[in-house]
């Protein structure tokens, strides 16, 4: 090979050496720290909770809480429909209880899939039933108070509400009447969320169909 020859191909080498050194100064991204990471986890988990949210209870859901609410070591989530009086103003946390609500329900994760194991609309009905001890006529609207126990796990409140949504009747008035209240809350024993009786000292079985036939269950 000739000088010339050995000079084009030199040249021709060249780019690939320049692109290697270039590559090799180059330093590595910077990893994200343990705080920035529990951050992001956080961010995906508050993504995927609303989106289930969504999906379960239309575009108006709201999140009340979230977590381990039965104790049974499954995420789950209370989500609402809030009467549309009723919406909390910009004082107000949206995350206060009570609140008044055209339906409730509670979706559970388990083996990486969500499903709705309690739901509250016209009626309270688990996966079984309708909740015991209820009443048997549609509901329009109830009032939601819920509180967590560190070793009872989420307990729900829920009260009927007379003519909700009428000319003669307001989110007020609503909050202060004086309706029988149904307490409903985790039955370890049996895995899903009953009502109590009036003693709350036991549980109550389900109703697999109500008398009235226009309260069949959708």
């Amino acid at each position: 090979m000739n000088k010339k020859s050995r000079l084009r191909a030199a040249l021709r080498t060249l780019p690939w050496i320049t692109a290697l050194c270039v590559t090799g100064c180059q330093t590595a991204p910077p990893q994200p720290t343990a705080a920035e990471k529990i951050v992001a986890e956080g961010d995906k988990l508050a993504d995927e909770a609303h989106g289930v949210a969504e999906a379960s209870m239309g575009k108006q859901s709201e999140i009340l809480a979230q977590g381990d609410l039965a104790l049974d070591g499954h995420e789950q989530l209370l989500v609402v429909n809030r009467i549309a009086s009723a919406m909390p103003t910009r004082e107000q946390s949206t995350n206060a209880s009570p609140v008044l609500v055209r339906r409730a329900a509670i979706l559970e994760k388990n083996d990486g899939k969500w499903s709705q194991i309690l739901l509250c609309d016209e009626h309270l009905k688990n996966t079984n039933g309708y909740l015991g001890g209820l009443p048997k006529a549609r509901i329009e609207g109830w009032r939601l108070a819920f509180s967590e126990s560190a070793t009872q796990g989420l307990e729900m409140n829920f009260t009927p509400l007379n003519d909700v949504g009428t000319k003669n009747a307001s989110a007020e008035d609503a909050l202060e009447g004086k309706q029988t209240t149904f307490v409903v809350r985790w039955n370890k024993n049996l895995k899903r969320y009953q009502s109590f009786d009036k003693s709350h000292e036991r549980y109550l079985g389900e109703v697999p169909a109500l008398e009235a036939p226009e309260s069949i269950l959708k």
